[in-house]
């Protein structure tokens, strides 16, 4: 059973899904009226009873889908964690991860467009394994930080290199408006019993760009949540991505930036495939 958010008649919804169709939880497991309410509610399990007894009658077709958790009270990055990147962009292993940060804004959801900004042709893809919190709070152990994981999905972390490089912080690349996209659904983390087995995989107009194992993480999951945990408290619903792998498109000879009218696609085993158009932003006046 798959967790998603969408709107459906302009309204933000959120349910369960086990393939063709959808089942609409908003406002009916203990009051949630979204995703993140949901799992700050614990309501994982009362969902899935809930599912399991009114089945889906809603079609994908009917739908838009939103950023999984539209709302996250906060988006943790992690820079250079596969050893590919690292050598690609000519860095060295620190000592401790490389930390950044999104917003929501910067988010869109699958199959709705990523936005080339007006401001840069330097859009690249960066696809990741996203890791959705419960609210475990701070100082989390290592050896605990498993089991406040609800569950997994995909995140093309796009990335705008020219603003990315015009200081050493990465924020300003990071979060243009509707460059990272996350979805299309939430799997179980109880559904995943080895995320070391998931295999990573970016395509471009069909050609494979990045491919790795989740075993390739220099900074393991554990290590990332108890590291983060120790100056700000995982909330229920915040989300966790965890490195891109080598292959992007800026160290390629020559670049791959992605133009109006590309389809990316980030494919992760036993998850899905997040699936974008790229759209160049139009200036409304």
């Amino acid at each position: 059973m798959k967790f998603i958010s969408f709107s459906i008649d302009s309204e933000p919804c959120y349910g369960t899904t086990t393939g063709s169709t959808i089942t609409n939880l908003t406002n009916k497991v203990l009051g949630a009226k979204t995703l993140k309410e949901l799992i700050s509610r614990e309501g994982i399990s009362e969902a899935k009873k809930y599912a399991s007894k009114n089945p889906g009658n809603i079609n994908y077709s009917e739908i838009e889908f939103l950023p999984l958790i539209p709302d996250p009270g906060k988006i943790i990055c992690v820079g250079l964690n596969y050893h590919e990147h690292v050598v690609e962009t000519n860095r060295t292993i620190e000592e401790n991860p490389v930390i950044f940060h999104r917003f929501p804004d910067s988010q869109t959801a699958h199959l709705q467009s990523i936005q080339r900004p007006q401001a840069s042709t330097h859009l690249d893809y960066e696809g990741e394994l996203a890791v959705i919190m419960g609210d475990a709070g701070s100082h989390v152990k290592e050896k605990d930080a498993l089991k406040h994981i609800v569950g997994f999905s995909c995140y093309n972390d796009g990335s705008v290199r020219d603003w990315q490089q015009h200081t050493r912080q990465f924020g300003m690349g990071k979060n243009f408006q509707k460059t990272g996209s996350f979805g299309p659904h939430m799997v179980l983390a109880e559904d995943i019993p080895d995320y070391k087995a998931l295999s990573l995989e970016t395509r471009l107009n069909g050609r494979i760009m990045q491919s790795a194992k989740l075993s390739q993480l220099i900074f393991d999951i554990p290590l990332l949540i108890s590291y983060v945990s120790k100056a700000l408290p995982w909330r229920a619903g915040d989300v966790l991505v965890t490195g891109t792998p080598g292959g992007v498109g800026a160290k390629r000879k020559p670049p791959v930036f992605m133009r109006q009218g590309d389809k990316v696609e980030i494919e992760i085993s036993d998850i899905g495939i997040l699936s974008n158009q790229i759209n160049d932003e139009i200036i409304q006046h």
